[in-house]
């Protein structure tokens, strides 16, 4: 699901508090301070103020490594543009995700806006999508802090300096691990089109709603399924039936009783965006489950009249709850599946979660023109050269084709 916020923030002070390194120097008009003792280090101007939007948690993939994804918010308070040279993500003294300014714009969008940059206007708010990934041998540090490298066209020295460099954002990475889930389809060659931990429509997903952002569907997937020609249709793209997983059964992932459902929302169009949909209506026909633990599962665009079952009612793991469909913001047939933090599919954080057992059968080459050309009738592209193989306790990664048990 696709989800476009529209929001500005405008500060006038530039005395901000935060840790900042252009140079930091004992004040010259003999003037002196005393700090509290709770206050560690000078305080220093911070044109851009920053915030991590949610907490990492630590998540294994199919890559092999431990993926820590998360947001940085970054506004800037002045009445002149600034210009971001570089990110960087910091534990003590490693770095651990360095962004330059030529690979910095593809992961950097102010909000609102479809357009990778590097300069952020007077008062406005961008976002860095950020994706430290780690191996499997290492061991994930407890505390990050963000290194923000900026430079400005008319600078305010001795605050604000032509070029400088801010750390900013600490954030304590959560302990909780992910849960633990059973597929939520059979069968083989369901390709995850759209999830973790590239730019994809999920990924950059922020939803305003009630007051404040959203990343609900952080690692959501959506689900379609390759036939024997590595095509997701047959016949005429616009209806449905032309797809041969349309109506596929949605199986539970896990125990847990239903906490809300919808059904009756007509089939859409493929090929076509959806419009006029509430908040509600977004999922289409759907199905949310607590799964405990903070954690519930989200089963989205569901055939119209397939749902089979009530909010109340107690799920087993692997037990059919509906069919696929194409119901709600979708604009081919699919399922859309995440985990997240409230019963609200939208107005939650969204939360890592890990399959038990599947096939890693392969993955497309082409990223999202690969994507484009299945939507257009084209055969999938895989990797020649990739070898099968079995995972466990893994996440799916976006252009992963897998086999998931027959239950």
């Amino acid at each position: 699901m696709r989800f476009r916020p529209l929001t500005a923030v405008c500060f006038t002070a530039v005395l901000l508090t935060s840790a900042c390194s252009p140079t930091q120097e004992t004040p010259t008009n003999g003037a002196t301070t005393t700090l509290s003792p709770a206050r560690v280090g000078p305080s220093v101007a911070t044109p851009v103020v920053a915030r991590v939007l949610a907490a990492p948690i630590p998540v294994p993939a199919t890559d092999g490594k431990v993926h820590l994804a998360y947001e940085l918010q970054l506004t800037n308070t002045l009445a002149q543009s600034i210009t971001l040279s570089s990110v960087d993500v910091q534990a003590g003294d490693r770095t651990l995700l360095s962004l330059p300014a030529d690979r910095l714009a593809n992961w950097t969008r102010i909000i609102g806006t479809p357009t990778p940059t590097t300069t952020i206007g007077p008062a406005q708010t961008a976002f860095v999508w950020l994706d430290v990934a780690l191996p499997l041998e290492e061991e994930v540090p407890s505390q990050l802090i963000h290194r923000v490298g900026i430079s400005v066209p008319e600078p305010m020295p001795p605050l604000i300096l032509a070029s400088m460099t801010e750390d900013v954002a600490p954030v304590t990475v959560q302990s909780r691990k992910p849960v633990v889930l059973a597929p939520p389809l059979a069968g083989p060659n369901w390709l995850d089109a759209n999830s973790c931990c590239d730019m994809t429509a999920h990924r950059m997903a922020l939803n305003p709603i009630n007051g404040e952002i959203w990343a609900a569907e952080r690692f959501a997937i959506d689900y379609l399924q390759l036939g024997p020609d590595g095509r997701i249709f047959t016949g005429d793209r616009t209806d449905v039936n032309s797809y041969p997983y349309f109506g596929a059964d949605i199986l539970a992932v896990g125990d847990g009783p239903v906490v809300a459902t919808l059904d009756g929302l007509p089939e859409q169009v493929p090929g076509t965006t959806p419009t006029g949909l509430t908040l509600e209506q977004y999922g289409g026909n759907h199905v949310v489950q607590d799964l405990g633990d903070g954690n519930y599962a989200f089963y989205a665009h569901l055939k119209t009249g397939t749902v089979r079952v009530k909010p109340g009612d107690q799920l087993a793991a692997g037990q059919a709850i509906g069919s696929l469909g194409n119901s709600g913001n979708s604009d081919a047939p699919h399922l859309h599946f995440h985990v997240m933090s409230t019963p609200d599919p939208l107005r939650s954080d969204g939360l890592p979660f890990v399959l038990s057992s599947f096939q890693l059968d392969s993955r497309l080459m082409g990223a999202t023109e690969a994507l484009e050309d299945l939507l257009d009738g084209e055969p999938a592209e895989r990797h020649p050269e990739f070898e099968p193989r079995d995972e466990k306790s893994t996440s799916p990664l976006v252009y992963d084709v897998m086999t998931y048990a027959q239950r």
